[in-house]
């Protein structure tokens, strides 16, 4: 029996597997970086081991300081969660070879599936439909669009998608970095890429001996972005028994054909356009094994809702009772879950760091548990929390279940309109776009649905900077030490009105004895927390909260956060023209061009690293590289100046043109 676990993880998922096992009485240690201390995962465990160093390599992938703080702790048995060590056959055999209970598979069947070539020869063998792989040196237009990806690892990274041949050097060679940063592992391979292709997936759990297998039903992954998903959903919508049945056979086939042990997911890639062809119809949809995830999902909630199952539990029953021999459940109701991140839709999904200042989620049932039907909440940070660059982007999963999909979907969509995420821009609003669009309500979804999508808050919605602007002029008011029975704004001749400056807004407005005027509105009340207005006869209320120069403006219509301008602008802040800047907090990579070289428009200057994804920096025009002011391995603030790009300078008429010849 195990007594004391230490789970080798951080954040939410380190919390989930906690609460699993406050419920059965077992202790729990965690483990953490310096810069994660004051996060609520540290306090809730019942003791806490501190790891050498911040960056990944220095605390939550070092094997020797995990097995020392389960050594000094006395745990007995070690949680890999996911991410990190969860797929590490050496971790596993570490775990095992310390005397402890390893949570998880066994280290020959997460070595085999870790190594994705492999991976294929051994589902081949099972007869398992697959995805042939390609030979990246005799690749022509007719093989395109390709998919190339990382041997070791997942969770997007290392991945890439080609649609021209002369990308496909580059592209390699990005992926290659990448999974060697993220995995420790550069090896890549190719294969062909289905641009209306379903992410649909199967949960397994294997017995104690790993000689029975159970399905435990399937769900859909298709919407993600950069190949990591942002909606799960159990059961698929859209896909008929048929089609489900011979992705169970084909699950069961792939986790027996490896003695699999606890908890798994087989992750298959179905033809989205076929199966909208045979969806009223008893045949099979084409579909290919993609990956077998030798660990628990970050989308478990959604299984755990429908078939009313703690999969954590199942974990721990896998590792330590040999006489369950098998899982039932009955599938009751639809369950949707969304990963909230901290990043930039608008920005091309830049990571966001910094202080969570506000942080709430109305109508919760539970919290890393689902008594009934309702919202659950899975959450690494709460209000106060510091976000660093150091780890993934995910704040939070909101799981909404209900008896359909239609009263999940509604039901999520209102949680997530009346949230209060503040501090960091977030997918919070995108969110809200995808579920209420009508495509995703339909059921038809793909893996590139985000490519073409319009994200983030309604352009037209001026009137959170119409609030924002009135609500810091009230806040203002307030802290008037005299004159304050003045009116705000008040004039004996009023020639012009007030301006608040924000850094992408301008807002003009009239005080005096009658309150506000804006043009094109109706000001029906302002306090420094709430300001009402009407336009064209509808009336909408936004709820603000000042800080500082940050301004954080809550409506029906989503969530604005706006900067006020300063009033003096610091000449020494400005930047010579051509200067690229860090757009977030990272690490330099790679330094792809040097000082005197002439570059393209969009072509690749360095890279930077943060939050375990890698973002290319390029030149924003044609011109010749007059600076780079960073080198490789430098931790770089977001602002900084990282190279210049100047004009290009006429051209040489003895230089070859484009074509190669003379001018």
């Amino acid at each position: 029996m195990i007594h004391r676990l230490l789970v080798a993880n951080r954040g939410e998922i380190a919390r989930r597997v906690f609460a699993t096992c406050r419920r059965l009485g077992i202790e729990t240690v965690a483990v953490h970086s310096p810069v994660d201390a004051g996060l609520p995962f540290v306090a809730e465990a019942d003791y806490a081991v501190v790891l050498p160093g911040d960056a990944p390599a220095e605390s939550y992938l070092r094997i020797d300081a995990l097995l020392d703080a389960a050594t000094r702790s006395g745990a007995d048995a070690v949680h890999p969660g996911y991410g990190f060590l969860a797929e590490s056959a050496d971790f596993a055999r570490a775990v095992l070879d310390a005397g402890l209970t390893w949570i998880g598979p066994s280290p020959a069947a997460i070595e085999a599936m870790g190594d994705k070539v492999r991976a294929k020869e051994i589902m081949r063998a099972a007869s398992v439909p697959l995805l042939d792989s390609l030979d990246p040196d005799t690749l022509t237009a007719a093989d395109l669009p390709v998919l190339v990806k990382a041997a070791a690892g997942g969770g997007g990274r290392g991945m890439r998608v080609v649609r021209e041949l002369t990308r496909l050097p580059g592209e390699l060679a990005a992926a290659r970095a990448e999974a060697a940063s993220a995995f420790g592992d550069g090896a890549v391979f190719v294969e062909p890429y289905l641009e209306l292709g379903r992410h649909v997936e199967v949960q397994v759990w294997g017995d104690h001996g790993g000689s029975n297998v159970s399905v435990l039903g399937a769900r859909d992954c298709s919407v993600q972005r950069r190949h990591q998903k942002v909606v799960e959903e159990s059961p698929p919508p859209g896909v008929n028994q048929a089609t489900l049945e011979a992705m169970y056979d084909a699950a069961r086939a792939a986790a027996g054909a490896l003695g699999y042990t606890g908890v798994g997911t087989v992750e298959f890639l179905l033809d989205a356009a076929d199966n909208a062809a045979v969806a009223d119809q008893g045949d099979v949809a084409r579909f290919a094994f993609l990956e077998m995830n030798t660990r628990l999902q970050v989308e478990h909630p959604v299984t755990e809702a429908v078939r009313g199952l703690d999969l954590v539990e199942l974990q721990l029953q896998a590792a330590e009772d040999p006489t369950v021999l098998g899982v039932t459940s009955a599938e009751r109701g639809h369950a949707v879950e969304v990963r909230l991140y901290a990043e930039d839709p608008v920005a091309g999904y830049r990571p966001q760091s910094g202080m969570l200042s506000g942080w709430g989620i109305p109508e919760v049932v539970g919290e890393f548990c689902q008594p009934g039907f309702g919202i659950r909440v899975d959450a690494g940070y709460e209000s106060g929390s510091e976000v660093t660059t150091h780890y993934d982007a995910m704040l939070a999963k909101v799981i909404s279940w209900a008896p359909t999909r239609q009263e999940a979907i509604r039901q999520l969509v209102g949680t997530l309109r009346r949230a209060r995420i503040h501090g960091l821009a977030t997918n919070r609003d995108q969110l809200v776009a995808v579920l209420t669009d009508a495509r995703f309500g339909a059921g038809e979804m793909w893996t590139g649905f985000l490519d073409d999508f319009a994200p983030g808050v309604d352009a037209r919605d001026d009137g959170a900077s119409v609030a924002a602007a009135l609500a810091l002029a009230e806040h203002r008011a307030d802290r008037r030490r005299v004159q304050r029975g003045v009116p705000v704004a008040w004039r004996n001749v009023s020639s012009q009105p007030q301006r608040t400056e924000f850094a992408d807004a301008t807002v003009e407005w009239w005080g005096g004895r009658t309150g506000y005027r804006v043009e094109g509105f109706g000001v029906l009340s302002v306090r420094p927390d709430q300001v009402r207005l009407e336009r064209d006869g509808v009336r909408t209320s936004y709820s603000v909260v000042i800080r500082d120069d940050h301004i954080d403006v809550d409506s029906p219509r989503g969530h604005r956060r706006l900067t006020l301008a300063p009033r003096f602008p610091d000449p020494a802040a400005q930047h010579a023209s051509g200067s690229l800047l860090a757009p977030m907090p990272g690490t330099v990579v790679s330094v792809a061009a040097g000082v005197g070289d002439r570059v393209g428009p969009g072509q690749p200057v360095l890279t930077l690293e943060a939050m375990k994804m890698q973002h290319t920096v390029t030149a924003p025009s044609a011109g010749i590289v007059a600076e780079i002011d960073v080198a490789v391995g430098q931790q770089v603030a977001a602002g900084d100046v990282l190279a210049v790009v100047t004009e290009h300078p006429p051209a040489d008429p003895t230089d070859p043109d484009p074509d190669g010849e003379p001018r």
